[in-house]
């Protein structure tokens, strides 16, 4: 016949409890648990920031006999080359009018010239309206020719820099695309021979 027993009781005499193989196996666990701790903790490098541990005088002596192991050096990376930042290849050379500033003296003159011309046309109020009309015509014509007269011509000058930026510089020579120039500022001159 056989005895029931209540939950948590010992069997006697019997079969090991579950309760010895529970213990059993956290035991067993926690030694592989330790082991594998101990193998990592040799067999890995510190973490940065900490020393390396020393070594005892028992471990010297056991490898005195053996050479050290030599690691493989990382590859150098070949250390990129100094751009420089005022050399530059001309991309294109664009000659540009510009107009001069007016002082104010071409449109007086203008002016009055037109005046004395409009003066000769016509009789009584149309030959007033004339010389009215001739004035601003005049004045107008006179601006502009003063203007005209005072332009200068400049060359705008795109250089395509060493580090891939576009500058744009107006100066009044001419240049050739396609030739290497230093920038400085907004003024260019030509590269030495024998540079970059």
């Amino acid at each position: 016949m056989s005895k029931e027993l209540s939950p948590g009781a010992v069997p006697q005499g019997g079969a090991p409890s579950r309760t010895v193989w529970l213990i059993a196996g956290v035991l067993g666990a926690a030694s592989l648990a330790a082991g594998a701790g101990m193998l990592v903790r040799n067999g890995l490098p510190p973490p940065s920031g900490q020393p390396l541990p020393e070594k005892s005088a028992a471990a010297d002596a056991r490898g005195a006999g053996k050479p050290a192991p030599k690691l493989a050096a990382a590859p150098r990376a070949a250390a990129p080359a100094a751009v420089c930042r005022e050399c530059g290849v001309i991309e294109s050379v664009q000659a540009v009018t510009r107009k001069g500033e007016a002082t104010g003296l071409g449109a007086v003159a203008g002016g009055v010239l037109g005046a004395a011309v409009g003066n000769q046309m016509g009789k009584g109020n149309g030959r007033d309206a004339m010389t009215v009309i001739g004035a601003v015509g005049g004045g107008v014509a006179g601006h502009e020719i003063e203007k005209r007269a005072k332009s200068t011509t400049v060359h705008v000058v795109k250089v395509r820099m060493d580090d891939g930026s576009l500058r744009t510089i107006e100066q009044a020579a001419s240049a050739r695309a396609g030739e290497r120039v230093i920038v400085e500022g907004n003024k260019m001159r030509p590269m030495p021979a024998g540079q970059g």
